[in-house]
């Protein structure tokens, strides 16, 4: 927490001051306000209260003095807040393996749904692209608003064959470049730019989710090609390796189908996400992955600014006023 006039929180030293005003208030010495010489019978008329209670209203009245000297020096915190120019890439593998029922029911329908969380979560103004690759990686939805469209184009999503993970990164690397150029950056005629705009913090506008559940098998660039060229951008690869090393698939012609292991290439993917300053994920189930994709949702396209909590210290400083004036009516001693 931070404070826009912070010199006002000297404002607190009052409340220590006003504690040792009360205490040598109860330390002076007491006058009766009624003359009655059998002083017993009296206090067993006017009855016993607690001995906290006959403090309570001071202690409420000096908590509300220190929160409101804090509203005064307005308050800010930091919190994430959409950012209006992001935009995301998301790239999922739909090899054959993608068909393994390890993942229930299998790894492509937990793959699409999760993705379906990840909309639910990112903000509105984030743009959102789909890139699925297998042997090649053709762009399913450019990085758009309109999430029907996207929605649309995750459920015709279907199993292909090989995985060409470097030519899906670099696909997804030319993909955020059309959305999100750095303008400042003097570039040749028809060259497109090397770097990403940034925002205020440095980051990079665009981001890239990807999801794959084995190892490249297809493709012109490698993974490391693919990352080569996201880090030269300044584009983090946030990677998900789904599936279980128990995962396997049944291939080959009618009749005399083989069983084959599909496990995930975790170490390639963690690589990734570690040469482009990311993080890397590991979902051996449907839920997990779920909860992956959730949690990127409501970080990828946010940033951090500060807000100003004047309003809610005020409101908390009137509400322990008001405490402490009915708690004072409650328990003030009463004669019958």
């Amino acid at each position: 927490m931070s404070f826009e006039a912070p010199l006002l929180l000297l404002g607190l030293v009052l409340v220590p001051l006003a504690a040792l005003g009360y205490w040598l208030l109860l330390r002076r010495s007491t006058r009766y306000a009624v003359r009655y010489t059998n002083l017993e019978v009296l206090a067993a008329v006017a009855g016993r209260r607690r001995a906290w209670l006959r403090h309570l209203p001071a202690a409420l009245l000096l908590a509300s003095l220190a929160t409101l000297c804090v509203a005064f020096a307005r308050p800010t915190v930091t919190a994430k807040a959409p950012n209006e120019r992001a935009s995301v890439v998301l790239v999922v593998d739909v090899s054959g393996s993608m068909r393994a029922d390890d993942v229930k029911p299998s790894r492509l329908a937990a793959a699409k749904q999760a993705m379906r969380s990840f909309l639910d979560r990112a903000p509105d103004s984030l743009r959102v692209g789909v890139i699925a690759f297998s042997d090649e990686p053709p762009v399913v939805v450019s990085p758009t608003l309109d999430r029907p469209m996207l929605v649309e184009g995750i459920e015709l999503l279907g199993p292909g064959f090989g995985t060409a993970i470097g030519d899906a990164l670099g696909r997804a690397v030319e993909l955020a470049r059309t959305t999100t150029r750095e303008t400042g950056e003097p570039t040749e005629a028809g060259r497109t730019p090397s770097k990403v705009l940034k925002d205020e913090d440095g980051r990079a506008l665009a981001s890239i989710l990807l999801l794959s559940d084995g190892a490249q098998t297809r493709g012109l660039l490698s993974p490391g090609q693919g990352a080569e060229q996201a880090q030269i951008a300044g584009i983090p690869v946030y990677t998900i390796a789904l599936g279980t090393d128990e995962g396997t698939i049944l291939a080959g012609p009618p009749g005399q189908e083989q069983v084959i292991p599909v496990p995930p290439d975790r170490e390639t993917l963690a690589a990734i996400a570690e040469y482009t300053g990311a993080e890397t994920y590991d979902a051996e189930s449907a839920e997990t992955l779920e909860e992956v994709y959730e949690n990127l949702g409501s970080r990828v396209g946010r940033v951090d600014r500060p807000r100003e909590v004047t309003a809610m210290f005020v409101a908390g400083g009137a509400l322990l006023l008001a405490g402490a004036f009915g708690a004072a009516l409650v328990g003030a001693p009463r004669l019958p």
